[in-house]
């Protein structure tokens, strides 16, 4: 019995290791984790911190790029804790989509309380 044990928990720690893992990169921004996300928006930072910056080209590419590989994370790196940090404002960034002029944003969708203009 005791060498069933010792072959068993090895087994079932392996198998929870894997699942936790598993978990992790299933998040919002796929096996991304939402700091490395959150930091490849930097060329958004100021336009998402008050609404009268324009828009940086950059910042349009990457918006763009990440809606269409991944449109919940782009709302999880708004609401993120790193977002909430460098100062970035929920109800602005939402706004960098329609400022970019990005056709196939997610008009009408909420993220967090806020709704894709």
């Amino acid at each position: 019995m005791a060498s069933q044990l010792q072959v068993t928990v090895p087994f079932v720690s392996l198998f929870l290791i894997y699942l936790v893992g598993w978990a992790y990169a299933a998040g919002e921004c796929g096996r991304t984790p939402i700091n490395t996300a959150a930091a490849s928006l930097g060329p958004c930072r100021d336009a998402a911190t008050n609404v009268r910056v324009k828009v940086p080209p950059p910042c349009c590419a990457k918006v763009n790029a990440l809606l269409k590989s991944s449109p919940r994370c782009l709302c999880a790196v708004i609401l993120s804790p790193i977002a909430k940090k460098s100062g970035v404002k929920p109800g602005i960034a939402i706004t960098i989509p329609k400022r970019c002029n990005i056709r196939n944003r997610p008009v009408g969708k909420k993220c967090g309380s806020y709704t894709v203009p």
